[in-house]
């Protein structure tokens, strides 16, 4: 999927990557780049699920949305009915300040928000990028990357799952 669907096995070029290819529901511009990601996102987790489902004992979350205060160092989920009521509903501002990490590994049922392992999936286009955590621009987490708030928030480590690399630390 992705690339070999659009690209008949040859990766995108730089320019096809920064391509704008259509427009979200706020009028965004989306890129080629993003809108082959968001597919490469859908399949990986789907696939992840699968492997994971079989494999750990503890339960996990797949793009769960949490609520971190980091004053307070507290966490609280937010169910994906009320994500996709307020998304629906256009409130998006109410979703502010939240973190939405690919997949955590829990630690233990008695314990949902603790994780042991964070996981991003990065699809880097073109794929001569290395894959990065991304950086928040403003806001209580401006200037630090997901890694770090993916870090302080729910413990245990946090790490980047890309095509190219696989698992890796990638540091801030």
């Amino acid at each position: 999927m992705g690339n070999a669907r659009y690209f008949h096995g040859r990766p995108p070029t730089r320019q096809e990557c920064a391509e704008v290819v259509e427009q979200d529901r706020c009028g965004n511009p989306v890129t080629r780049a993003m809108f082959l990601g968001k597919q490469k996102h859908v399949l990986a987790l789907a696939c992840a699920e699968q492997v994971l489902k079989k494999l750990w004992p503890a339960p996990f979350s797949i793009e769960q949305r949490y609520r971190y205060y980091p004053h307070a160092r507290m966490v609280e989920s937010i169910s994906k009915d009320k994500e996709a009521r307020l998304i629906a509903d256009g409130c998006t501002d109410e979703l502010r300040g939240t973190i939405k990490p690919d997949i955590v590994l829990h630690e233990d049922r008695s314990l949902l928000l603790k994780s042991v392992l964070t996981l991003g999936f990065k699809f880097p286009c073109p794929d001569t990028n290395g894959p990065t955590w991304a950086r928040y621009d403003t806001g209580s987490y401006a200037g630090r990357s997901q890694r770090t708030v993916y870090e302080e928030a729910l413990g245990g480590q946090a790490l980047l799952i890309s095509p190219r690399t696989g698992v890796k630390e990638v540091k801030p």
